[in-house]
């Protein structure tokens, strides 16, 4: 993946531990992930609009 979807800072602002480099890739592909699951929702209820009901 070329571009994160996260932002490196503001995950360390969300705890008090240290974060390994390589965090954010993975957290970044997870919510790739969840993305194109709710995408799929979406599409299968017959809306263009990805909107929170379909994480």
């Amino acid at each position: 993946m070329a571009d994160l979807l996260v932002v490196r800072s503001k995950i360390k602002e969300c705890t008090e531990c240290n974060v390994a480099g390589t965090f954010a890739d993975a957290l970044s592909k997870k919510v790739e992930g969840m993305i194109k699951e709710a995408e799929k929702r979406a599409k299968g209820n017959g809306r263009k609009t990805v909107k929170d009901i379909d994480l």
